[in-house]
C-alpha cells in the first residue's frame, strides 16, 4: 500500500518579579523588533508541571520547547486539529510498517546548521533511547537518512505514527550541540533561550529564523503559580500577557477595553482515576455512586464560571469519537443513595456518612494545586458526595507523586490532554491498558485490552473512531474514571499585543507572529 499525503491592582516588588522584567513592559509601534520586549506570566511552566527546562527528550519539557518558540516538530496541528507539515513537507506511507518523511530544504537550526535527514535521525535516535513515553508510542525498529528524507520502520503497525511525531517530544534539536547543564537546547524556532531555570526562561529572537523574522526581540517567560500574584502582575503592567488566571480574576480583564482575550476549547480533561487497589473502590456500587454524585454542570458553570464544558468521556465533542458518541452516568444524588443502600452501605449511626461491616464510606481524594481547577473539583465533590453519604478527605499537594508511589489514595484527580496527537490511541495506551504509564487506578479490563490491541493496528479512520468509542464506553461502564470537564483555555493580554493566540492543542504559544503595538 502506498499513500502520498501533502498534509496540509497592585505593583509587585522587584524581588517578586525577579530578573524577568528587563526592559519596558510595553512598546510603541515605532520600536524596532530588537527593541520590543514581551513579558509573559504563566501557571503552566515548572517542576510541578513536569516541563521545566527545554530538553524535549525529558518528561514533558518538549511542551516548553514548542510553547516558547525554541523548537518545532516535523508536523503540527491547525486550529481544527488537522495535520499540517512544519519542518517536513510531506510523507509517504510505504506499507503498514514503513513511513518515508521528506524534509524542507530551507530549515536551519538557530546556530545556522542545516536540518538534514541525518540531523533528524540523530535527534530521534536519542529520543527513543532516553525518553519515557516515546519508545512505546513510536515503536521504532530503525531509522535511515538519505539527504533531506528519513525512513522510519516500526516494530509493529503504528497507524498514528505521524500524529505521534506532533507530540512536543518530537521537537527537532541539534544533537551535536547537545543539552546544556541548565537544560537548554538548540532548536529550529523563532527564539533562542539565553537563560533557563525551573521558574523562568529568557529568550531572544532568532533573526535568521527560517520562517521569517520575529517581530519581538526579547521574550521573558515567568512561572507565577499563585493566582493573586498573577492577577496583580497583569493589572500592574508588570507582564504583557498571561495564561492560567483564576476564573474570578479572568472576568476583570474580559470586561475591560484595555485588554484582549484569546480563548479556545481543548482536550485537556479534569478526571478522577479510581484506585482498584483500594478495598472500598473495588466495590462496584461505590464507584457507580461516585460517578452519579459528581455535579459536572455545577462544577463548570459555578466554580469554573463557564470556562469549561461538562465532560462526557475522555474526549471533547469536537472529535468524532468524543462527546455524545458515548453515554455517561447522569448526575443523580437520589439514585446514588439507592445504589449504595442496595449494596449494604447504610448510615446506621446517623452522622450522615454511610457504613458497611463497620467501615465508614470515606474516600481519600488525592490531587494537586498547580492546576487551579483541581482543588475546585475536590471542593465540589466533597459537597455533593456528602449528600449521598460519602465522606471525602482531600489531599491537595504538589508532592502527590509520593502518595501515588505509596498507594496512599482512593482517587487521584488530575488534568490531562487526552488527544494531543489528534488521535484517540494516545490516551488509551497511557491510561487504561496494563502497565501503562498513567493507569493510576490500576484498572484492567480484558475487553479494553483486546479493543486497544485492535486500535493499535487499524489504519482506517472511521474504524479507529468506532473502536475509540467502544473503549471509552467500557471505561465509563466500569466507572474506572470519572470525567468532570474539558478546559476552555484563555490567554489575557494587553491591548496592542497581537499574534498571541490560544490553540486547541495547547502546544503553540510564542511564535514569530507575536507583536506588541500601542
Amino acid at each position: 500500500m502506498k499513500v502520498k499525503s501533502k498534509i496540509l491592582a497592585v505593583l509587585l516588588t522587584t524581588t517578586l518579579v525577579g530578573g524577568m522584567l528587563t526592559g519596558c513592559a510595553g512598546s510603541t509601534s515605532t520600536k524596532s523588533a530588537e527593541e520590543k520586549v514581551f513579558n509573559y506570566g504563566t501557571t503552566a511552566y515548572g517542576v510541578a508541571m513536569g516541563n521545566a527546562g527545554l530538553n524535549p527528550h525529558e518528561g514533558y519539557s518538549g511542551w516548553s520547547t514548542v510553547r516558547y518558540g525554541v523548537g518545532e516538530t516535523l508536523f503540527k496541528f491547525n486550529e481544527k486539529m488537522e495535520l499540517e507539515p512544519w519542518l517536513a513537507k510531506d510523507y509517504e506511507q510505504i506499507d503498514d510498517y514503513t513511513v518515508k518523511i521528506n524534509l524542507r530544504d530551507d530549515v536551519t537550526f538557530s546556530n545556522g546548521k542545516n536540518v538534514t535527514g541525518e540531523a533528524v535521525k540523530a535527534c530521534f535516535d536519542n529520543l527513543i533511547a532516553v525518553h519515557d513515553r516515546a519508545p512505546k508510542d513510536l515503536q521504532i525498529k530503525s531509522i535511515t537518512a538519505d539527504g533531506q528524507s528519513i525512513t522510519i520502520v516500526s516494530e509493529n503497525k503504528v497507524p498514528g505514527l505521524v500524529n505521534y511525531l506532533c507530540d512536543p517530544y518530537g521537537a527537532i534539536i541539534d544533537m551535536e550541540a547537545g543539552v546544556t547543564a541548565d537544560k537548554n537546547v538548540v532548536g529550529t524556532g523563532p527564539y533562542v533561550a539565553k537563560t533557563v531555570t525551573d521558574t523562568e526562561i529568557n529568550l531572544e529572537a532568532n533573526m535568521d529564523y527560517w520562517g521569517g523574522k520575529p517581530h519581538v526581540g526579547t521574550v521573558n517567560v515567568k512561572s507565577i503559580t499563585d493566582g493573586d500574584t498573577l492577577t496583580m502582575a497583569m493589572q500592574s503592567g508588570e507582564i504583557d500577557a498571561t495564561q492560567g488566571l483564576p476564573y474570578a480574576s479572568l472576568e476583570l480583564f474580559q470586561n475591560n477595553d484595555d485588554y484582549t482575550t484569546s480563548s479556545t476549547n481543548t482536550s485537556r480533561v479534569y478526571q478522577a482515576a479510581l484506585n482498584y487497589n483500594s478495598a472500598v473502590i473495588k466495590d462496584d456500587a461505590v464507584r457507580k455512586a461516585m460517578a452519579m454524585s459528581m455535579d459536572k454542570e455545577g462544577f463548570t458553570t459555578v466554580l469554573l464560571k463557564g470556562n469549561g464544558t461538562p465532560a462526557v468521556g475522555p474526549f471533547p465533542a469536537n472529535f468524532t469519537f468524543g462527546g455524545d458518541a458515548v453515554k455517561d452516568t447522569a448526575y443523580d444524588i437520589d439514585g446514588a443513595k439507592k445504589v449504595l443502600e442496595a449494596a449494604g452501605w447504610i448510615d446506621s449511626d446517623g452522622d450522615g456518612i454511610r457504613e458497611k461491616n463497620g467501615q465508614k464510606l470515606s474516600i481519600k481524594w488525592l490531587t494537586y494545586t498547580s492546576r487551579q481547577e483541581l482543588p475546585l473539583l475536590a471542593e465540589s465533590v466533597q459537597a455533593t458526595y456528602k449528600q449521598a453519604g460519602i465522606d471525602v478527605q482531600v489531599n491537595a499537594t504538589d508532592s502527590y507523586k509520593d502518595f501515588l508511589k505509596a498507594g496512599d489514595y482512593d482517587v487521584f484527580a488530575n488534568a490531562f490532554v487526552t488527544a494531543p496527537t489528534g488521535d484517540p490511541q494516545y490516551y488509551f495506551t497511557t491510561h487504561v491498558v496494563d502497565n501503562s504509564d498513567y493507569n493510576r487506578g490500576h484498572y484492567h479490563s480484558d475487553k479494553v485490552e483486546a479493543l486497544v490491541a485492535q486500535l493499535r493496528s487499524e489504519f482506517d479512520t472511521e474504524k479507529r473512531a468506532a473502536l475509540a468509542v467502544s473503549i471509552a464506553q467500557q471505561v465509563l461502564d466500569d466507572n474506572a474514571y470519572i470525567y468532570a470537564s474539558h478546559l476552555k483555555m484563555s490567554f489575557v493580554m494587553k491591548k496592542g499585543v497581537t499574534g498571541f493566540t490560544a490553540h486547541p492543542s495547547d502546544y503553540y504559544e510564542i511564535t514569530a507572529d507575536l507583536d506588541i503595538n500601542e
